[in-house]
This record gives C-alpha cells, structure tokens and sequence, in this order.
C-alpha cells in the first residue's frame, strides 16, 4: 500500500511534494503499521479512506497552485484550514475598529443631516449641521498618535537588543565567570 501512497504522492504539486511528501509518506506508514492488528474490512476501510484523502489533498493543492489562493471551497464541505498568508497583523483589529467607529459616526451624520433638511423647499442650504472636517481631524490625529506609539515601541524593542535574547548562550557566560 505505501507503493500507491507514494504514486498518489506524484498528482502533489512538485513544490508541496518536495516539502511535506517524507512526511505525509512516514504518516502514511505509521497509519498502516496501526491497521496491521485490526480486521481486513478495518484495513481496507482505511486504506481506502486515506487514499481518497490523498487524492482529495492533491485537488486541492493543484488547484491552488494554479489559482495562487484557497478558493477551494467547492472540494470541501468543511471550512477551509488556517493558512499564514491569511492571517492578520494584530494592529488589524484595531485599524478595524477606528474604520467601524468612523463609518458609525458618518452614518449618524447623515441621519441627522436628513432630519434636518426632511423639510427642505429648494433654498439656499446652511451649512451649520454638516461639520465633517473638524471630525476627520480628530480621526486623523488619533491615528497619528497611535501610529506613534506603536512605531516608538517597535524602535524601544528594536534597541533594548531583546531580539539578541536567542543568541546568548548560558555556558559560555558560566565559563567566562560572569
């Protein structure tokens, strides 16, 4: 059976083979020593059952070898596996928030706009209830300031040397007596 593993491997993209196909072969291989000691229906359930796998696991990857994304969802009826290239920076959220907060209060905006002018016959508009400015600014200093904290935190990190902490080596500093 590890023969057929192996030559499903091949439908793999040869970039993923190159990178996982020792791995998936010696999974597949510990797989196949556990189902020695069970049934012969057992077995051949399994075996099935991981080849469909890996051919299910080679559609995929092809497929987002050739999209250069995960729009696989039509070959998965389960949501999609975390990849790194999803994930979001954690300042995200917060960029997120300010946007949701700015839209809110644009929408409010409006809203107050609209009761205001419900009446309106066609004369000349004052321009007292739309103040848009005074809060973009608002909104742009907040953002400044955030952005300078974090960059001021980056640059603290980056110069109190805490990503030098992986190169200490405790043995050499216990030889040299300090």
């Amino acid at each position: 059976m590890l023969k057929l593993y192996s030559s499903l491997l091949y439908l793999y993209p040869a970039s993923y083979r190159r990178e996982y196909g020792d791995e998936m072969l010696s999974v597949l291989a510990s797989v196949q020593a556990e189902i020695r000691e069970k049934s012969v229906l057992a077995q051949a359930h399994r075996e099935v059952r991981e080849a469909v796998g890996l051919l299910h696991g080679a559609m995929q990857e092809q497929l987002r070898s050739i999209t250069g994304s995960h729009g696989n969802a039509m070959f998965s009826p389960r949501r999609m596996p975390m990849r790194h290239e999803y994930r979001f920076p954690k300042s995200a959220a917060v960029l997120m928030t300010i946007i949701l907060v700015a839209v809110l209060f644009t929408i409010e905006k409006a809203e107050t706009v609209s009761h205001a002018y419900a009446n309106y016959d066609g004369g000349p508009l004052i321009w007292v209830e739309i103040s848009v400015l005074p809060a973009f600014l608002i909104a742009l200093v907040l953002a400044g300031a955030v952005a300078a904290m974090g960059w001021a935190v980056i640059y603290a990190l980056r110069r109190s040397g805490i990503h030098r902490m992986s190169e200490v080596n405790p043995s050499n500093a216990q030889r040299s007596g300090r």
